[in-house]
């Protein structure tokens, strides 16, 4: 655990903790308008948590070489991260544009 400092901690942390949030809002946003675009941006979401957990679980090992597995892993979730938010981008313009597939 001492690969980073305490306030570098904070940020990692802290980030995941906001990244959380903004799935659960993003949800709920998609709920209460009832436009599953949002929830799809919800779900593209989750690849690039997943990511930042692995960078945190790396870390908090001290960047042990025996997890050098999990830089790979991370890496391949941030490429289909990206991936997945472009896509929720791509409905959310998508139902913007039809007004009748933002129902569910």
């Amino acid at each position: 655990m001492h690969a980073l400092s305490i306030p570098t901690w904070m940020v990692h942390v802290s980030s995941v903790i906001e990244w959380i949030a903004a799935i659960w809002y993003i949800w709920r946003y998609g709920e209460v308008s009832q436009d599953r675009s949002w929830r799809a941006l919800s779900w593209g979401m989750l690849p690039a948590l997943a990511s930042a957990m692995c960078a945190c679980t790396w870390h908090f090992f001290d960047n042990l070489p025996a997890l050098d597995w999990l830089v790979d892993l991370q890496a391949t979730l941030t490429v289909l991260g990206n991936v997945t938010l472009c896509a929720a981008a791509w409905w959310i313009w998508r139902s913007a544009r039809l007004p009748q597939a933002r129902t569910i």
